[in-house]
């Protein structure tokens, strides 16, 4: 369900994100960050990440539709398999530097989920 040669995640606002069935488990990770599986299939659902309280990182392949997503950055490309492009705007090596957050933040709400 989510295996490929990206790791895509949607950053939703941790106050409009609910788990509405279900109970996930922790998996991999036990520290700060906090990746979350189905217990069933062990498909990787969402991410609580370290340091981003306000935003949880959800897999959009868990959504029932998934059209609307498109990648506006992409994250450690310094890893990435030399074919896997997204076509997102910015691409950083690792993460992005803090600095950089409040900037990416608010394009992305100006722009919305689809570039125009």
């Amino acid at each position: 369900m989510s295996a490929s040669a990206y790791s895509l995640s949607a950053a939703i606002p941790a106050e409009g994100f609910a788990v509405t069935q279900g109970e996930p488990v922790i998996g991999g990770l036990h520290g700060a960050s906090r990746h979350y599986f189905c217990p069933h299939c062990k498909s990787w659902m969402f991410t609580r990440p370290e340091g981003l309280d306000h935003f949880v990182n959800v897999r959009p392949t868990l959504l029932d539709d998934a059209s609307w997503v498109a990648p506006f950055i992409e994250t450690w490309t310094q890893t990435r398999l030399p074919a896997a492009v997204t076509g997102a705007k910015y691409s950083y090596q690792e993460f992005p530097p803090m600095e950089d957050y409040a900037k990416l933040v608010e394009e992305y709400a100006k722009q919305g989920p689809r570039p125009a």
